[in-house]
């Protein structure tokens, strides 16, 4: 039934102008604005799109553009989907998929994360180097998904090396801190106890989100390359931690965006 639904979504956004997109970029928390400098952007709100999910995040906007960013095709989607929400994790990546359907080749994904590694500070950034699932579902855990892709995934390189290789020379040259890591994936929306932060710690994550893994996932599926950058929001020291606030997590991101942007309109360049 998926490939039907899909088929529809993408009949609507081809009708709307999307039209053979080179890259797909999936815009976290406080990451929006690297939608303004679209060329030519062409607008799909999730709730008029048949079969999307809405998202219902207060500072999550709903909506799908089209446009040329860098000389190319891009589709970002601004504001994505959470198991947190109510949504399963087909729900989640269904956005994914429909974006592959339309053509894209590559996938850029940022997102706000907490840092567990305590030489990560608020504002800096993480290049995923790798991720730990800890949501307790697979977006691939269904039946007929043998007609997108193998069924066993490989996941043991699930971030794409050229891609990865290229961003850190970016940040390199304009001299922007990039650092790498591990990120896991929870499933929120509570953000974690001192006791889960010591256990992120000791599995060996470098960050924590609620994000992210799903998408990476079915990319891995679809065999899309894909790369993944988290901004850095807040520090997760068990024995000093304060409080999480969300204003001030959403404030960190849009400080540091600019950057991201900077390093994905580079890499656009490159690829």
């Amino acid at each position: 039934m998926i490939k039907k639904e899909i088929n529809e979504s993408v009949k609507y956004l081809i009708n709307k102008g999307f039209d053979k997109p080179e890259i797909g970029i999936v815009l976290g928390t406080g990451l929006g604005k690297l939608a303004d400098q679209i060329e030519n952007p062409v607008e799909a709100h999730y709730n008029h799109i048949p079969f999307f999910p809405l998202a219902t995040v207060e500072f999550h906007r709903g909506k799908l553009i089209y446009g040329t960013l860098e000389g190319k095709k891009v589709v970002v989607m601004q504001g994505r989907f959470h198991r947190y929400e109510g949504y399963d994790l087909m729900d989640v990546t269904y956005p994914i998929r429909t974006m592959h359907k339309l053509g894209i080749k590559k996938l850029f994904i940022s997102n706000a994360s907490g840092g567990i590694n305590s030489e990560f500070k608020k504002g800096d950034m993480m290049l995923i180097e790798d991720h730990i699932n800890l949501q307790g579902d697979s977006p691939l855990a269904f039946k007929n998904v043998a007609e997108f892709g193998s069924r066993f995934t490989d996941m043991s390189a699930p971030y794409d090396s050229d891609m990865r290789k290229k961003l850190l020379a970016i940040a390199e040259k304009k001299s922007i801190s990039l650092k790498e890591g591990v990120y896991a994936s929870v499933v929120g929306p509570q953000l974690e106890t001192r006791a889960e932060y010591r256990m992120l710690k000791l599995i060996g994550a470098d960050a924590v989100g609620m994000s992210t893994v799903p998408e990476v996932i079915v990319a891995n599926h679809l065999k899309l390359p894909v790369i993944a950058v988290s901004v850095i929001t807040d520090e997760c020291d068990p024995e000093n931690l304060e409080t999480a606030d969300i204003n001030e997590i959403i404030a960190i991101a849009e400080k540091t965006e600019p950057k991201m942007v900077t390093l994905f309109k580079e890499l656009i360049k490159l690829i």
